[in-house]
């Protein structure tokens, strides 16, 4: 099940669980919108995979407990700024590659 991890990793900002700026590499590592196009380019500072748009888990009980409010979204803070000019050397390989082939 998806942490739905509560702030972007590198900037910071408050992603709440609805959030539609939310950004996540296939290990959950999660960045905001602005952070993967603009400072990471698509490629994740940790695993060198690409980023899909979270989803968001529904907030009411509609179906077998399947709810925020049963499984809430984690409380605990990854904030671990990226070194900018060592993601530059990292992701200079990889960042023409379409994340799906990486």
């Amino acid at each position: 099940m998806l942490e739905l991890r509560q702030t972007c990793e590198h900037c910071n900002t408050v992603l709440p669980p609805d959030s539609l700026d939310a950004r996540i590499c296939s290990y959950e590592c999660t960045f905001c919108a602005d952070c993967v196009e603009n400072v990471l380019g698509n490629v994740c500072p940790n695993c060198g995979g690409g980023f899909v748009p979270r989803p968001i888990r529904p907030s009411k009980n509609w179906k077998g407990d399947n709810f925020l409010g049963k499984d809430p979204a984690s409380t605990t803070v990854k904030h671990r700024p990226v070194d900018v000019a060592a993601h530059a050397v990292f992701s200079a390989a990889i960042r023409t590659i379409p994340p799906e082939k990486r």
